[in-house]
């Protein structure tokens, strides 16, 4: 049952606001229950729901191609924020069968946003959904079990939901770092519904190196370039707290906490945003009630490690499965995971593909480079 949208038609081209947005009378009730702004907390810790959601709109005027954002009600009362994009300019024949959507899941403290430079050029010929992960942006933040196995399959079952409620057949499923952790997993377990299979810089493929063991020996790596220290800063406080307490233990500081450790965000998109838009982003998705990232502390073993590695589980998906793993050659993931993938599988229905001058965030460093290998995958498929 879905409950809440808006309908954006198309924009001039430059970032304009919220001008052409259209909201359902149902906007006001919806967003009041979800709003986390009350008592003394927006005072000390100067977020909200409703601050996330402007800040959203703001990012999603830059879309051009038609957009319905909304919520989508799960059968255990859990909502997730999806987007649907579709380009009504181009005209198909009446006899001329759907192609295969694309659904694409964000990674670790992320959201519907970050994708704005990606969501126009792959919605050109093709329906095109994306939500936030159950626990992160919008979506509901329920409680979530502590042991791995239960947390990654409260995470899956929250997307096989999502797809029963949108309607959809199959999929051509894309996930960016534990997005891509959770699109393997998903695969996994429901791999008639997964047509194509599109990782980008995945988070959890190795397993964690024993102490004192060079996890390198014996083989000839490229050099990775070290650890940002945003990821340093995180992974300190994880086996305390909570991934991202520090941002909401800041206060009244936490804006500022976010633009220090991640001004690569304001880089990736200053072309489109002349101000903090995107690190307020950040900030308001991840200074909310915490529940996703409870979820990825329940699956992480210290610092890029996942407690169930995925590479001891990818031979699980079908062989004839196409997979295609997308790495940013600057990135700290090390995308010999993604050869050994191709070891374990075959080369012949998996592909590793390393992106130049692009970090971790393929999609935002390198994205037309990104959208048009994203798109042969989809060409390739229908």
């Amino acid at each position: 049952m879905l409950r809440y949208f808006y309908i954006f038609s198309a924009a001039t081209g430059i970032c304009q606001g919220m001008d052409h947005i259209t909201t359902s009378p149902m906007q006001n009730e919806t967003e009041t229950e979800l709003d986390s702004g009350s008592g003394w907390w927006p005072s000390w810790r100067p977020t909200s729901m409703s601050l996330l959601k402007s800040t959203e709109a703001k990012i999603l005027s830059c879309i051009q191609n038609d957009l319905w954002a909304r919520f989508v009600n799960l059968s255990n009362q859990d909502r997730i924020w999806t987007l649907t994009l579709n380009n009504k300019t181009i005209r198909k024949p009446a006899e001329q069968a759907p192609k295969t959507p694309l659904v694409m899941v964000h990674g670790f403290g992320g959201g519907v946003g970050l994708w704005v430079r990606n969501l126009d050029a792959l919605s050109r010929s093709r329906t095109l959904h994306a939500f936030d992960l159950l626990g992160f942006g919008r979506s509901s933040r329920p409680s979530f079990a502590t042991d791995a196995a239960l947390a990654e399959e409260q995470f899956v079952n929250s997307i096989e939901q999502w797809r029963e409620a949108v309607g959809l057949e199959n999929m051509i499923l894309l996930g960016h770092s534990l997005g891509g952790y959770l699109a393997t997993s998903y695969a996994i377990q429901h791999p008639s519904r997964v047509k194509h299979l599109i990782l980008v810089d995945p988070w959890g493929f190795p397993e964690q190196p024993q102490p004192g063991r060079d996890p390198q020996e014996g083989t000839e790596v490229e050099k990775r370039p070290p650890i940002p220290r945003w990821v340093k800063a995180v992974v300190s406080v994880v086996s305390l707290f909570n991934p991202l307490a520090v941002i909401r233990a800041a206060g009244p500081l936490g804006p500022g906490l976010v633009n220090r450790f991640r001004p690569d965000f304001k880089r990736k998109f200053e072309d489109l945003f002349d101000d903090d838009t995107m690190t307020e982003y950040i900030y308001h998705c991840n200074a909310q009630t915490p529940s996703g990232e409870v979820g990825f502390r329940a699956l992480s073993a210290g610092l890029g490690w996942a407690k169930r590695p995925m590479l001891a589980r990818v031979n699980q998906l079908p062989p004839s499965m196409p997979v295609t793993m997308l790495y940013g050659a600057r990135s700290w993931v090390d995308s010999s995971s993604g050869d050994q993938v191709a070891q374990i599988r075959g080369p012949e229905h998996t592909k590793v593909v390393l992106v130049q001058h692009a970090s971790h965030h393929v999609y935002a460093d390198q994205p037309e480079e990104f959208n048009n290998l994203v798109q042969n995958v989809c060409n390739s498929v229908d």
